[in-house]
């Protein structure tokens, strides 16, 4: 049975689709200029002269400058609206990439990866929250993963034609090239976005300075559903965050022996089975929401093994199929993630989304910060030995499912409780 519209409940079609879709171009260009390292790793190493330490340096900062933006984002966005954050998002982010293209030095390349990871920070939790406002509550699950989606293919196309222009063109002009993007989504963006449909407008805020964001953030935090999400998010977005931004492509070529043009393959296998579990997952948990934890733990659960077995194969590499399956596997993780947003949304009122959001989407970015370190520092204390190195990844996951098994109970409990509460408000809305 279809479920009904919420009262209040945005009506959305395809002018809703189509103001979305301007948001979701932003976060597309986005996730380009993020993952754009990745397929750049060995040739940043090679331009600006540095170990495999200094190098996840790079990624370790812009996921730190993002990890820590999100609850300032998260609050901006429910005090300015969507269209304000996104187009100070823009800017950011395309100079930052544009810095990156032209830094003689490495010193310069960090500040201008930190740019970019401060505008990026500020796309996904205003896309989300584009969603909320002009779609119905009940196409949130799916909203979230075709988000996550439109992610994806901002990786794909960095995987596939940044890295053959990188090859083709150099890294100045290529770098500086893909910048353009950012300045076609701003213009879109100014012109036709807008951040509610007329008639759904928000109820205005008071300004309350230091003790509204305080209460944000408490309210939010308070709730178990927020932090269930955060270490959902914790323990599944990292073990790809971290292959597809970094490490994946030294791996594959250093430990693995493979040609870059192979390893590149891979990273794209990733990508595209990330597209597909993502329909998947938005498909399941939009017809049985009691899906998300099973579906998430038992990412997790296939993640740690096809890793364990990858890392302990006998001999110097794995064979062939292993890697395709390994890369088939972590492309569920971004899905997997998004789930974190499926327990947060239904935990807090609309005023408190995008703090919400920001909490949540902080738990991936802090696991990807952590293990992007402990790789680098792993590597260059075992001679480049990749096994030791990516165990990291289990240290984590051993965390983030020891939470989420902690706080199972009291989410689901406390989300009965507003779903009955909301089924009684509803019977008592007068006609």
């Amino acid at each position: 049975m279809r479920a009904a519209a919420l009262p209040g409940d945005p009506p959305g079609g395809r002018r809703a689709a189509a103001v979305w879709g301007i948001g979701v171009s932003v976060y597309f260009v986005a996730v380009i200029f993020r993952t754009s390292l990745g397929v750049a790793g060995l040739d940043a190493a090679d331009r600006f002269d540095v170990n495999a330490s200094a190098l996840s340096t790079f990624s370790i900062l812009q996921l730190l400058v993002y990890a820590g933006m999100q609850i300032p984002v998260g609050l901006l966005v429910d005090r300015l609206g969507t269209k304000k954050v996104l187009t100070i998002g823009v800017v950011l982010f395309t100079v930052g990439q544009l810095g990156f293209a032209f830094s003689p030095s490495y010193g310069m390349a960090l500040a201008s990866r930190a740019l970019l990871g401060c505008g990026d920070a500020m796309t996904f939790i205003s896309v989300l929250r584009l969603g909320g406002r002009w779609f119905p509550a009940r196409r949130g699950p799916l909203i979230a993963q075709l988000a996550g989606l439109a992610g994806m293919a901002g990786n794909l196309v960095s995987t596939l034609v940044l890295a053959r222009l990188l090859h083709g063109v150099g890294w100045t002009a290529a770098f500086a090239g893909s910048a353009a993007a950012g300045v076609v989504v701003l213009v879109l963006l100014l012109l036709f976005l807008k951040d509610h449909p007329e008639g759904h407008e928000p109820e205005p805020l008071p300004h309350l300075g230091a003790a509204y964001v305080r209460r944000q953030i408490a309210a939010s935090w308070g709730e178990p559903g927020t932090r269930l999400g955060l270490w959902v998010h914790f323990t599944t977005q990292f073990p790809a965050m971290v292959f597809l931004l970094l490490w994946g492509m030294p791996f594959l070529v250093e430990a693995q022996g493979l040609s870059r043009a192979t390893a590149g393959e891979l990273l794209t296998l990733v990508v595209l089975s990330n597209m597909v579990v993502g329909l998947v997952y938005g498909q399941i948990v939009a017809r049985h929401h009691e899906a998300r934890l099973p579906l998430a733990l038992g990412t997790v659960g296939a993640t740690a093994a096809l890793w364990a077995t990858t890392l302990a194969w006998p001999g110097d590499t794995a064979p062939m199929w292993l890697l395709i399956v390994l890369c088939a596997v972590l492309g569920a993780c971004g899905p997997a993630s998004m789930l974190g947003f499926d327990f947060a949304r239904p935990a807090n009122p609309p005023e408190r989304q995008g703090t919400a959001s920001g909490i949540t989407n902080m738990g991936g970015f802090v696991a990807s910060m952590t293990t992007l370190f402990a790789v680098g520092v792993l590597l260059d204390a075992t001679g480049d030995d990749y096994a030791i190195a990516f165990s990291a990844v289990f240290v984590l996951q051993a965390l983030g499912v020891s939470q989420i098994l902690r706080l199972r109970k009291r989410a689901a409990r406390r989300e009965r409780e507003r779903l009955v509460a909301s089924r009684v408000e509803t019977v008592h809305v007068p006609a």
